[in-house]
């Protein structure tokens, strides 16, 4: 039997994988093109990075079963900020992206209420 701790870390686990595949739904159901998916390197991770026309899109999904730990969007710290973009610039340093238009936006995933509640934040945040 697993330990409480663990099991609060799988429902937090499940939880964020739901809000990440119904992000990535509602992206491209707004025209996104998904290319990457929790893109990992030492300095952290990025949940998606998709394509919006000519831009590169790095995206940051926020999901919530309720209001304890406040909003989605408010977890979109400066110190997080920070994080996915140095994360940003060692995928296009990789990937020798050089001369293309990059944004940051935030999708929140809320479960408060029987369905969920998907909010697309285009421009969350600059570099």
């Amino acid at each position: 039997m697993q330990s409480f701790p663990a099991m609060a870390a799988d429902r937090r686990q499940t939880l964020g994988k739901t809000g990440e595949e119904l992000a990535c739904g509602e992206l491209v159901r707004r025209g996104y093109a998904i290319l990457e998916r929790r893109y990992r390197t030492r300095y952290g991770e990025i949940d998606i990075i998709a394509r919006a026309d000519d831009t590169l899109v790095f995206v940051e999904v926020k999901t919530r079963a309720g209001d304890r730990y406040g909003g989605s969007l408010a977890a979109v710290t400066p110190r997080k900020q920070q994080q996915i973009i140095r994360v940003a610039l060692d995928f296009l340093v990789r990937e020798r992206i050089w001369d293309r238009p990059c944004r940051f936006d935030v999708v929140t995933v809320d479960f408060k209420k029987e369905e969920p509640c998907i909010e697309v934040y285009p421009h969350a945040f600059t570099a």
